[in-house]
């Protein structure tokens, strides 16, 4: 029996092994290379336009308040801005080291930036590399100031639901170090 030599075959059974041995290659490899990123983005569109990306301020602070302990929190701003402040049990993890660090696929992670485009991208890039519970802290840092730490207070003439809704947001203040403010004027 002779040997197979390339020499010896044709320009189509070189292309036709060619296309056989990068096939088999990609049955061993199986799916994307690393580094390649594959989203789903029916999927995606249908969890953003749902809000089922994202958690408020308040059931974040109500969260922290009840010692919920089955979520990690994401602060991703810089080391400096995390230092001069940050919310209760956030850890703080840079963009870039968000994919290498300690994370674990099946957890739930809550995500936060100063204003939420950061925390948004982490989102999708989390999403992407199939963390399946990954949330958004709607508004950032910022609506958790104004909204948990010092909430404004109703205008004169708010019904009874909006007063009850404030007495319990200005005690929850309270417990994160903040105090509401009052109405602004119209």
């Amino acid at each position: 029996m002779s040997r197979l030599r390339l020499d010896e075959l044709s320009r189509n059974q070189k292309l036709a092994l060619l296309a056989v041995a990068l096939g088999l290659g990609a049955l061993v490899l199986g799916g994307p290379q690393p580094g390649k990123i594959v989203l789903d983005e029916r999927e995606l569109a249908a969890i953003v336009e749902g809000e089922l990306d994202h958690v408020t301020p308040d059931e974040l602070a109500d969260w922290i308040v009840a010692g919920r302990q089955d979520f990690r929190l994401i602060d991703l701003r810089t080391a400096a801005e995390y230092a001069e402040y940050h919310v209760p049990q956030a850890e703080n993890v840079a963009i870039t080291a968000l994919v290498d660090s300690d994370l674990a696929r099946n957890e739930k992670i809550v995500l936060y930036s100063a204003e939420g485009i950061h925390s948004a991208q982490a989102w999708f890039l989390l999403r992407a590399k199939k963390f399946a519970a990954v949330y958004i802290l709607l508004g950032g840092l910022k609506q958790w100031t104004e909204q948990v730490v010092f909430p404004e207070a109703p205008a004169e003439g708010a019904g009874p639901a909006e007063r009850i809704a404030f007495a319990k947001a200005a005690e929850r203040a309270k417990y994160f170090g903040g105090a509401p403010r009052a109405a602004a004027v119209a």
